[in-house]
């Protein structure tokens, strides 16, 4: 039966949402797939995979990219992977509730770009945010959304 569901994959290693995922994913009924270049914590859950790839640079994306399938969903901070996810038709947030989709994604690689950019050149520190109660909130919003998304649209091909 979960070859007909979408399945949630988590680019795992520094996710501060771990929790989350699955409370939203077990309400829904889906399977997580999480993909990390180190240890993660096992679970004797059925609906809870986890992939342990080598440490090589970028394994665990490019991993995610080679098994997620159109209207699976990804979640990840990591502008390059999403926009390949995107790119597959897969549904894709950041652990804060920012959305990727084929209408921003290129918005936000150049961003990315940018500061990239501004911080080699030392026009920038390039200091993240901390992760806050809102952005947690926020994240728990879309992924909830996403997941009933995903779930409709499977339901209707």
């Amino acid at each position: 039966m979960t070859d007909t569901l979408p399945t949630i994959f988590v680019d795992a290693d520094a996710c501060p949402v771990k929790p989350e995922i699955l409370k939203v994913a077990e309400r829904h009924g889906l399977p997580v797939t999480f993909v990390a270049n180190s240890g993660l914590r096992p679970s004797r859950d059925p609906m809870i995979r986890n992939v342990i790839v080598s440490g090589a640079f970028d394994a665990a994306d490019n991993w995610i990219v080679e098994n997620v399938k159109e209207g699976d969903i990804v979640i990840t901070a990591d502008v390059p992977l999403a926009g390949r996810t995107v790119a597959k038709g897969a549904h894709v947030t950041g652990p804060t509730g920012r959305l990727f989709d084929q209408t921003n994604i290129g918005m936000a690689s150049a961003m990315r770009d940018l500061g990239a950019h501004l911080r080699e050149t030392g026009e920038s520190k390039g200091y993240n945010a901390a992760f806050s109660p809102r952005d947690r909130s926020a994240f728990l919003e879309t992924l909830d959304r996403l997941c009933r998304r995903a779930r409709n649209a499977r339901a209707g091909s």
